[in-house]
């Protein structure tokens, strides 16, 4: 069993640990860790992807291939930081700060589902034998964006996609999980916490 949480992650690290789910869905939070390949009209590039969701919270970092950091947004309820390029942005909705980049948008409210499989009947889906979505069409945007399935991976006691493609337009984003683990929150109790 792996966790990676403790070091990438701005929040209170010691209350979420791994666990094991029996779906992607069970996992009231997960860490990924992956890359993201983007390839736009204006522009393309690989980077490597950190994802810390829960349900408060998301973290995301984009970083090089050596690790030096190309983007960073922190989200929680209400509050959104966006640091790219040496620039810091504040506002209250996380998407409205990624629009903000201009060349490219990653669907960051839907994503959280999608990346895991997770598909509502909103969506427009073909399924494989074993049930799972290989492709899906969300046309509550124009254009739509379409997500295709291509593989299926064991992690944290489930099964979640490997790779997916993500197409938009002229907009392509491939997301590949090299790393997923479902995380549950452990509570300290009143007593064992010091200042």
């Amino acid at each position: 069993m792996t966790i990676f949480v403790s070091g990438c992650s701005s929040l209170a690290d010691k209350n979420w640990v791994a666990t094991q789910v029996t779906s992607p869905a069970a996992a009231s939070a997960w860490e990924l860790q992956g890359k993201l390949a983007v390839k736009s009209s204006k522009e393309s590039f690989s980077t490597n992807l950190y994802w810390l969701h829960t349900p408060d919270n998301d973290e995301l970092k984009l970083t090089t291939m050596l690790g030096t950091s190309v983007l960073t947004l922190s989200s929680r309820e209400g509050y959104a930081k966006l640091e790219v390029d040496g620039n810091s942005y504040e506002g209250d909705d996380p998407q409205a700060l990624l629009n903000r980049l201009g060349h490219w948008q990653f669907p960051l409210t839907q994503l959280p589902q999608w990346i895991l499989g997770i598909v509502s009947d909103d969506y427009q889906v073909s399924r494989d034998v074993n049930g799972r979505p290989l492709q899906l069409t969300d046309a509550s945007v124009l254009p739509p964006w379409r997500i295709q399935y291509q593989g299926w991976q064991p992690q944290s006691g489930t099964t979640v996609p490997r790779l997916l493609r993500l197409d938009r337009g002229n907009l392509q984003l491939k997301i590949q999980l090299n790393q997923w683990q479902a995380l549950t929150n452990v509570q300290v109790p009143m007593d064992n916490q010091r200042l």
